[in-house]
């Protein structure tokens, strides 16, 4: 199934065999990529103290659809990954021990598991309006973003017109 944050009981919950998927089946994987992913479920966490995962919940309810409440996942699933790249951009600061290594690695594992390349592989081609966690390109970028920029601040998905 893979990781997952459950904000009912404010847990993360770590499939372990998620991780040999991503190193053997998905391209992705090593020490810093996985702390990636442990981060982005963090990253959820941070979402619900911060009271935008009950807004989220609400806006897929009434979305009216489910391309857009798909959309409204994706936007909170980049946030999350965004938080994950702040998290790291903070530790590497504070140790100093993230190299250009590690950040290929969690910039390779975002991109394997966006929702376009799991959807090709399993099914031959990518719907975009059913992506709940947004493409290959955009995990990278949001990701990315984060990293560079250190600051919650930048990690607003909603604010933009594309995310």
């Amino acid at each position: 199934m893979g990781p997952f944050y459950c904000p009912n009981d404010r847990k993360v919950y770590l499939d372990t065999l998620f991780f040999q998927d991503m190193q053997r089946r998905l391209g992705g994987g090593g020490d810093f990529a996985y702390a990636y992913v442990i981060a982005h479920e963090i990253g959820h966490h941070v979402q619900n103290l911060l009271g935008v995962l009950p807004k989220v919940q609400a806006m897929e309810r009434d979305a009216g659809d489910p391309a857009s409440a798909n959309a409204v996942s994706v936007r909170t699933e980049l946030m999350a990954d965004c938080f994950a790249g702040v998290w790291a951009n903070r530790m590497n600061q504070r140790h100093a021990d993230i190299d250009d290594s590690d950040v290929r690695q969690a910039i390779a594992t975002a991109a394997a598991i966006g929702d376009d390349r799991l959807q090709r592989q399993s099914q031959g081609v990518a719907v975009p309006d059913s992506f709940t966690h947004g493409s290959a390109a955009q995990r990278v970028r949001w990701l990315t973003t984060g990293l560079r920029s250190g600051n919650l601040k930048s990690c607003d998905t909603f604010a933009v017109q594309e995310p």
